[in-house]
């Protein structure tokens, strides 16, 4: 089976194939300084749980845009499931360019979300990453990464309003029934969730004008969901597609080491 780790800023997600299906997916905050050890204690429950143990795994990929973390993700690996992992951006074969000016600068996480996209939904696409940041990857018609706009995540922005202003409360984002607020909480909560939704049509509209060709909308991230609804410019809401670009690395990663 294979266990594929998906480390953002915030959250990191674990993650079983048999082959087949994705049949375990599990989330932890992500923590630059917990050890290989640590995670296998935790791993190891929870594999249990759904019936597995550390046997079964035979395969592991990996996408992090923690450095520091990475270390101890490739310990893991090595130490308990006794193989080499692969990790995009080291030791995988992408099938696609990156045609932006400095290619290294492209994060694992949008080249995962690129190719994910792509195999699912064609091209040109603009791909949005909710999560501590908000990307917008442009996807071209041959599945290269084309260039990025990057936004604060709505999460920051809210940590960032309540830390900044001394009366702001730290709030849930919400999505507002009406656009003026009648208390703190209520304002609040409507320029947050509404700006972002303007922020998110205004970048969509600008970006296809720019581009000069009709784009498909994609949408993922741990708070893509949020926004279902709320606006007509995001085609498709995909929270796998982090998980399907992964297995589409793997599998192209197996296949050129075959050649």
């Amino acid at each position: 089976m294979l266990l594929a780790i998906e480390q953002g800023n915030t959250n990191t997600l674990f993650a079983v194939h048999d082959g087949a299906h994705w049949v375990a997916q599990w989330r932890a905050a992500t923590e630059s300084t917990r050890t290989a050890d640590e995670y296998a204690v935790w791993l190891h429950q929870l594999l249990q749980m759904r019936g597995m143990d550390f046997s079964g795994i035979d395969a592991c990929i990996i996408s992090s845009v923690v450095p520091q973390s990475l270390f101890n993700l490739r310990k893991l690996a090595q130490r308990y499931f006794q193989i080499t992992p692969y990790v995009v951006g080291d030791n995988t074969h992408l099938g696609i360019e990156v045609r932006i000016d400095k290619p290294s600068e492209a994060g694992a996480d949008r080249l995962v979300n690129t190719i994910g996209a792509f195999i699912e939904h064609g091209g040109p696409l603009i791909v949005i990453d909710s999560g501590t940041a908000t990307t917008f990857d442009v996807v071209a018609a041959d599945g290269a990464l084309e260039g990025t706009a990057i936004s604060p995540g709505i999460n920051l922005s809210v940590q960032a309003l309540h830390q900044a202003a001394a009366k702001l409360p730290r709030i849930a984002i919400e999505k507002p029934v009406h656009y003026i607020g009648k208390d703190t909480v209520s304002a609040m909560q409507s320029g947050i969730y509404w700006g972002y939704v303007g922020l998110i049509e205004y970048l969509i509209d600008h970006i296809k004008a720019e581009y000069g060709q009709s784009m498909t909308v994609v949408a993922t991230g741990g708070v893509a969901s949020l926004f279902e609804g709320a606006t007509t410019k995001i085609d498709h809401f995909d929270p796998d597609l982090t998980l399907k670009g992964l297995l589409e690395i793997y599998k192209r990663t197996i296949e050129h080491n075959k050649r």
